[in-house]
C-alpha cells in the first residue's frame, strides 16, 4: 500500500469519524455524567466494537446485511433498543460526582460500560454496510490484502479510538465543572435524553 492511498485513507476516516453518532453520543454520555475516568472502559470498548464491525465486514456480514432487508431491520432495530434501554437506565440514574469510585462496585460499573460501548458499536448495521463499500475503495489489487487489510483496520480503530477520547475528554471537562446533585441529576437526564433520541434516529434508518 501507498503512503498516497494510506493518506488518503486516514483523511477520509477522520471526516467520517468527526460525525458524532450513536457511539460518541453514548460515550459522551457517560463522560458527561460520570467524569473523564469513564474513558478507561468506553474508549476500549468502542476500539473493540470496531475491530469487530470492521472485521465482520470484511468476512462478509456486510454483504449479507446489504442483501437481507430482514437481517439488517432486525439488527437495526436491536441496536435501537439497546440505545433506548442505555438512554433511560443513565436518565434514572442517582447522580454521581465521581466515576474513579473504589471498590467492586466501581469495578462493576466500568465493565457494564465497556460493554455498554462495545454494543452500540458492534451492533451498528450502518456501520457494517459502510466498512464493506468503505474499505475496498482503498485497497490495491495487485498486492497482498491481507496486509492492507491489517493497516486500514488499525488505522480506522486507532482514529476513531481518539475521536472517542476527545469527546470523553470534552465531556469530563463539563462534569467537573457541575458539582451540585441537583445538576447531576440533570445532566444525566439531559445525557440519557441523547441516548433515547440517537436510539429513535437509529431505528428510522434505511439502508443506503
Amino acid at each position: 500500500m501507498s503512503l498516497e492511498i494510506w493518506l488518503a485513507f486516514a483523511v477520509a476516516s477522520l471526516i467520517v469519524l468527526a460525525i458524532p453518532g450513536p457511539t460518541v453520543m453514548l460515550v459522551f454520555s457517560y463522560a458527561l455524567g460520570r467524569g473523564r475516568a469513564s474513558a478507561w472502559a468506553t474508549v476500549p470498548g468502542v476500539a473493540l466494537g470496531d475491530f469487530t464491525a470492521m472485521t465482520a465486514s470484511l468476512l462478509g456480514a456486510g454483504a449479507i446485511l446489504a442483501a437481507s432487508a430482514t437481517l439488517f431491520t432486525v439488527l437495526k432495530l436491536v441496536g435501537a433498543a439497546y440505545l433506548i434501554w442505555l438512554g433511560i437506565q443513565l436518565w434514572r440514574a442517582k447522580p454521581s460526582l465521581d466515576c474513579a469510585e473504589g471498590g467492586k462496585f466501581a469495578e462493576a460499573r466500568g465493565t457494564r460500560m465497556f460493554w455498554n460501548s462495545y454494543a452500540v458499536t458492534a451492533l451498528n448495521p450502518k456501520s457494517i454496510l459502510f466498512f464493506i463499500t468503505f474499505v475496498p475503495q482503498f485497497i490495491d489489487s495487485t498486492r497482498p490484502l491481507v496486509m492492507q487489510f491489517v493497516i486500514l483496520e488499525a488505522t480506522f480503530v486507532l482514529l476513531a479510538a481518539l475521536n472517542v477520547v476527545l469527546w470523553a475528554l470534552l465531556a469530563g471537562e463539563m462534569h467537573a465543572r457541575f458539582k451540585r446533585p441537583a445538576t447531576m441529576r440533570l445532566v444525566n437526564r439531559l445525557g440519557g435524553t441523547c441516548l433515547i433520541a440517537a436510539g429513535v434516529f437509529a431505528a428510522t434508518l434505511r439502508r443506503a
